[in-house]
């Protein structure tokens, strides 16, 4: 296994200090980065990609809970928490936590914590291994439920898809389609060399983008050939620029 790539996250020097040196008497891990707030950590996470984020709860800006449910389940690194406070551990498993470690953070704790994060890492990359092979082809038609049965919507005539609550709208050049599915079951089926995730709830055609705009608040939007503008997540902004072979800025 590769070495685990970490991203340490603590509004408190001092204690971002402490897991940087307890960090260090761990083998096969590399800290990629610190951040010092939620709002640097959602970004670092965004540019960095770590395997294994530490992350406090309570910080400026955002706290360590929004910043783990904002992330893409898809793509999330795993998470340990790091607080003062006992109280946080049923929210912070409800975000599907790989741990949750107490303030002052005991050495032989975090490396169980670590030891933990490489397994379920191990076991995430052996099933979309195994799905990835026993998948072959990706889907080529969704059929959609009608009113009187069933209508066959081609995959390649699909421009972009939006999700809905607990459907997604599939946009063509000729119309619109309510399908009942969720993002995450059609990721697995769609090919991304057609369809593109650029969003949490959004695909698009790269082909039919014909502008990129760039927001003063950090933001980044699509729009394509039918005038339709879809946001960029933050999570899927440096897949976008590669694949549209933009210059990083």
């Amino acid at each position: 296994m590769s070495r685990l790539r970490v991203l340490l996250v603590d509004d408190e020097p001092l204690a971002l200090d402490r897991l940087v040196a307890l960090f260090r008497q761990l083998p096969d891990v590399e800290v990629v980065g610190t951040a010092g707030d939620g709002k640097e950590a959602a970004e670092a996470i965004a540019a960095l990609r770590p395997d294994l984020v530490m992350l406090d709860v309570q910080m400026p800006e955002k706290s360590g809970l929004a910043v783990a449910a904002d992330l893409a389940m898809e793509e999330r690194p795993e998470i340990v928490f790091v607080t003062a406070f006992e109280q946080f551990a049923p929210d912070a498993f409800e975000v599907d936590a790989t741990d949750y470690l107490l303030k002052p953070v005991r050495f032989d704790r975090l490396r169980q914590a670590v030891e933990r994060a490489k397994r379920r890492r191990a076991l995430r990359e052996a099933a979309a291994t195994t799905a990835t092979s026993s998948a072959g082809a990706y889907d080529e038609v969704i059929w959609v439920q009608v009113r009187n049965g069933s209508r066959r919507v081609p995959i390649d005539t699909i421009d972009w898809i939006e999700a809905a609550r607990d459907y997604v709208m599939l946009h063509t050049s000729t119309r619109s389609h309510i399908h009942r599915a969720t993002m995450s079951a059609l990721q697995r089926t769609l090919d991304p060399a057609g369809l593109m995730r650029v969003h949490r709830s959004a695909f698009v055609r790269p082909s039919l983008v014909t502008g990129v705009q760039r927001h003063a608040n950090g933001s980044t939007t699509l729009t394509l050939r039918d005038g339709a503008n879809v946001p960029v997540g933050p999570n899927y902004l440096d897949a976008v620029i590669d694949r549209l072979k933009l210059t990083k800025v």
